[in-house]
């Protein structure tokens, strides 16, 4: 037998985690340090516009569209109770989630292509993290005032004006938020029935919990965990270094024409004090709303929000200086002081073009995909129970049950046929009325002749079920198939 070596034993010391950031005199350290506040300065400026005009297009967008009506009902909405999904004129069912799949591979690579060409525009502009904190701080600087006021009001005595101003921020947010889950509950149920049923004080219990539900995620996402969620929660910040390259476009620091930084008079030539054009105001800093300091290159946290840019900008143009110390630029135009059209130029590199390819090939699928729907589908369901019945005069007898899904928002009857075996014939009744964006079933017995059914005696012979919509002149037809079993 094989001698088994001795292994070492390292005995394991006790650890003690701690909450604070001091170490203690044991030598413990602290595993989760305290976050402190970040109170972002409100900054103006050409990126803080578009910021904004963001914030009005999807806000206009989300709280919108479950108003709008379309057919005498409302034109978005995701009936899950009937498992139905309107979205203006389409109607879709459960046997369409593919094209749910599709759209959310486009969103995908839509995704890496803004973030190949410009890293996280979407987490900068239109990510609802980040619109509904702009909302949020706004209405908090209208009850508290700019982030001086703020900061000393927070660090004030509890008296009656930091109780009135709290109290006031407090009521906003709580509005806010649950106007939000309101609407986002309105396009699961019509938002006109929900509304009607909140006035007269009767929703139902469902519908109070998810509308409380998600207004209190929205109140503690953008109230209180803020920056949080986009530095420890969103994978997002995690992936990005995997869609970007020394050429993606980035915020970023000129390292080159800022340093060293130093603070001076406006008049004074930074050239003969040694100094770069980076007056170390630190303004970029207090406008970041994940408190990071650009200066240091770019990091997972940063959102491409801009906001340090137009600080940037606005001391630039004070102090006499060109604009751009901070600015949208690549790694390798840093480095090699490219102009803003080489830039551009390498920007459209072969992992854009890949992208944008496969984006335009999966929007090209999935508008065919919804143009060729016939607005009807049919399932054809085989009778488990007795695949098939010889009756007494020798005819061989199956039984089928259709199920036919009528997309169209109009009711339409269907006529039933078949084809595939010679002599077969129908037994029941091949008609059938659909409501308008519902299901009927019909029971299909057919039937072969027993003569007929000799020569395919103990066999499963293919046929195909015919489904055509009889009411109008276009032709509207699905073929489904299915088998004839034929017993010995």
């Amino acid at each position: 037998m094989k001698k088994l070596s001795r292994s070492r034993i390292i005995p394991i010391q006790p650890v003690t985690t701690l909450t604070g950031t001091d170490a203690s005199s044991e030598g413990t350290f602290s595993l989760f340090a305290k976050q402190d506040k970040i109170y972002s300065r409100a900054v103006t400026g050409l990126f803080a516009r578009l910021r904004w005009v963001m914030v009005w297009v999807t806000q206009l967008v989300f709280y919108g569209i479950p108003w709008l009506q379309w057919n005498d009902r409302q034109a978005v909405l995701f009936d899950l109770g009937n498992l139905r999904f309107f979205i203006f004129g389409l109607v879709l069912h459960p046997q369409d989630l593919i094209f749910l799949a599709v759209l959310l591979i486009l969103a995908a690579l839509t995704l890496f292509f803004f973030t190949a060409l410009a890293g996280r525009l979407w987490c900068g502009y239109a990510c609802p993290q980040t619109v509904y904190t702009e909302i949020f701080l706004w209405l908090e600087r209208i009850t508290e005032g700019p982030r001086l006021a703020r900061m000393r009001l927070d660090s004030a005595r509890w008296e009656a004006e930091k109780i009135a101003r709290k109290s006031a921020k407090q009521l906003l947010w709580i509005s806010a938020s649950l106007f939000t889950g309101f609407t986002f509950v309105g396009y699961f149920t019509p938002i006109r029935d929900l509304a009607a049923g909140l006035l007269a004080l009767s929703l139902s219990p469902w519908e109070g919990f998810w509308v409380v539900f998600y207004g209190l995620a929205t109140y503690g996402n953008a109230g209180y965990l803020r920056e949080q969620i986009c530095m420890q929660m969103c994978p997002y910040a995690r992936i990005q270094s995997a869609l970007t390259d020394m050429n993606t476009m980035v915020i970023a620091y000129d390292t080159q024409r800022g340093e060293n930084r130093g603070s001076r008079a406006r008049s004074a030539d930074p050239t003969a004090l040694g100094l770069g054009d980076c007056i170390d105001c630190t303004l970029c800093v207090q406008v970041c709303t994940t408190g990071i300091d650009i200066r240091d290159g770019l990091q997972n946290e940063c959102i491409a929000c801009a906001a340090c840019i137009d600080a940037c900008d606005q001391v630039m143009v004070k102090m006499n200086y060109p604009r751009g110390l901070i600015r949208y630029s690549s790694a390798t135009g840093m480095q090699e002081r490219l102009s803003a059209r080489q830039m551009i130029l390498q920007v459209w590199r072969p992992r854009v073009w890949m992208y944008g390819a496969l984006m335009l090939l999966v929007a090209s699928l999935l508008i065919v995909g919804l143009s060729a729907r016939k607005g009807v589908a049919v399932d054809v369901i085989k009778d488990r129970g007795a695949l098939a019945r010889e009756q007494g005069n020798g005819d061989i007898e199956n039984i089928y049950l259709l199920k036919v899904m009528n997309a169209s928002e109009h009711a339409s009857t269907y006529r039933v046929s078949v084809q595939g075996l010679p002599g077969m014939t129908l037994v029941t009744p091949a008609a059938l009325d659909v409501p308008a964006t519902g299901i009927g079933s019909l029971t299909v017995r057919l039937a072969l002749g027993a003569q007929a059914a000799q020569a395919y005696r103990g066999r499963a012979i293919p046929i195909t079920f015919k489904v055509q919509r009889a009411d109008t002149d276009r032709e509207v037809a699905i073929e489904e198939k299915s088998t004839f079993v034929i017993p010995r």
